[in-house]
């Protein structure tokens, strides 16, 4: 670009880019400039003498904001100019990088990964584990499999560099692009780059840290793109979070799945203590940590997050059961209940465990059936266990019971529950007890992975 036309420019961004009476300098009008023709496809043209052409700065801008969730103003205010200045990943956020448009994905799901080089930042096992860490990030929601080799061309190549380093996408110092990644294809495709003037480090706060910064950019390997979600990990700009928790969001999750599909349930889930079981919409449902299995007679376990499904409940709940009505499913976590007409919330939900009639002494549920028979709900906690009238909304005189005096044969507490074929299902632990739901007579002793084929 020519000095005049680098002059035309900035009068341009001058004309349409403030932010109040206080006229900016120079410098923020060429950060505002390259950023946006790096990451927001703005292409610059010399100014039409005829004044016909319409100025693309002030949409760019707007596309920016609307983007980041800033105030839409097509102006370079504070806040705009503020988040251009951020750490950030150097893969645009628009559309326009073509090698990511049709939802591109690998078309096996066992890959392989090389480290070409390292950091002189960290040490080679600290360089190692973090690689390994955040490709398991991705490896634990979905099926994919990762295998590291020492030689030769991997399906990710990961390597760091500086400036020009011969992929046409130059790194620029310093505290501007952390790294960029290519989606998944031949050649360049899936390797990802990280630029070795930025300080990585292992877990701490000062300086960024490599975990977290290739736990996103193997996002873009595996064909994900930017997300307009704040808090997800493939938002755009870095931010420190907890490196021994898992980064991802349920955006996150619902985008890589949406790919690959979810992680396959592993052949030790007879061995699992389930956090919460029920029926919902015909199916038997699983609950643990943050995921659900959803088996039926017609198919397999299906993985998901629960996030993904239910967008508002928590993880690691404590019961579950269907209700009376179609489609309607409650879960309760400590004090408080969750109610949902499929995946929607209900209004003024979660509700405190009391809005049922449990005394404070119930901190808890533990597990919770309904029988659609009778209308009647159980909820058990500790040793005992309330009666719910679903009909009339309010707890059954003479209850709390013990588990035991009602259901004979039963040893240990109630974890979860749920009803099938009239019959009353109560886990306890690694065993699965079967009662008939009308005289509560112990039937069978089972495994808790009865329902569940796997």
């Amino acid at each position: 670009m020519g000095i005049f036309c680098h002059l035309c420019f900035l009068a341009s961004l001058l004309l349409v880019l403030h932010a109040g009476p206080t006229v900016k300098p120079v410098a923020d009008y060429d950060i505002a400039k390259k950023y946006l023709m790096s990451f927001y496809n703005l292409v610059y043209k010399d100014p039409s003498p005829e004044g016909r052409e319409p100025n693309p700065l002030p949409v760019k801008l707007q596309e920016m904001q609307k983007f980041f969730g800033l105030k839409v103003t097509g102006m370079l205010d504070k806040e705009t100019l503020d988040v251009m200045k951020k750490p950030r990943c150097g893969v645009p956020d628009v559309a326009a990088f073509s090698t990511f448009g049709d939802k591109p994905r690998w078309k096996n799901n066992e890959l392989t990964y090389r480290i070409v080089n390292y950091t002189p930042d960290m040490s080679a096992a600290e360089v190692d584990g973090s690689i390994e860490k955040a490709l398991q990030v991705w490896a634990k929601v979905t099926p994919l499999k990762f295998t590291r080799i020492n030689s030769g061309t991997a399906d990710i190549m990961i390597s760091f560099a500086t400036k020009d380093h011969g992929d046409g996408m130059t790194f620029d110092g310093p505290l501007g692009t952390l790294a960029h990644a290519f989606a998944p294809g031949p050649g360049i495709g899936g390797d990802a780059h990280f630029d070795d003037d930025e300080f990585f480090t292992f877990s701490s706060s000062k300086g960024h840290v490599l975990f977290l910064v290739a736990a996103h950019e193997f996002g873009h390997s595996l064909g994900l793109s930017h997300s307009s979600v704040r808090g997800a990990l493939m938002f755009p700009t870095y931010s420190f979070t907890d490196p021994t928790r898992s980064p991802l969001s349920s955006d996150d999750i619902e985008g890589i799945q949406s790919l690959y599909g979810p992680s396959v349930p592993k052949s030790d889930c007879k061995n699992m203590v389930w956090d919460a079981v029920t029926t919902f919409k015909g199916e038997t449902v699983f609950f643990k940590a943050s995921f659900f299995w959803r088996s039926s007679s017609s198919r397999s376990a299906v993985q998901n997050s629960i996030n993904s499904f239910w967008p508002n409940a928590p993880d690691n709940i404590d019961a579950a059961y269907e209700g009376p009505e179609e489609d309607r499913v409650f879960f309760s976590k400590g004090k408080q209940v969750w109610a949902f007409n499929g995946q929607n919330l209900e209004p003024g939900y979660p509700k405190p465990l009391s809005s049922f009639g449990l005394p404070p002494s119930v901190t808890k549920v533990d597990a919770a059936v309904h029988n659609k028979n009778s209308g009647k709900t159980l909820l058990f906690f500790d040793k005992y266990y309330y009666r719910y009238d679903e009909r009339e909304n309010q707890m059954d005189k003479g209850y709390p019971k013990r588990v035991e005096n009602v259901f004979l044969g039963i040893t240990g507490q109630v974890t979860a529950a749920h009803m099938s074929n009239n019959n009353i299902y109560l886990f306890s632990d690694k065993n699965l007890y079967e009662f008939s739901s009308s005289e509560r007579t112990l039937l069978r002793l089972l495994e808790s992975n009865y329902f569940l084929s796997c």
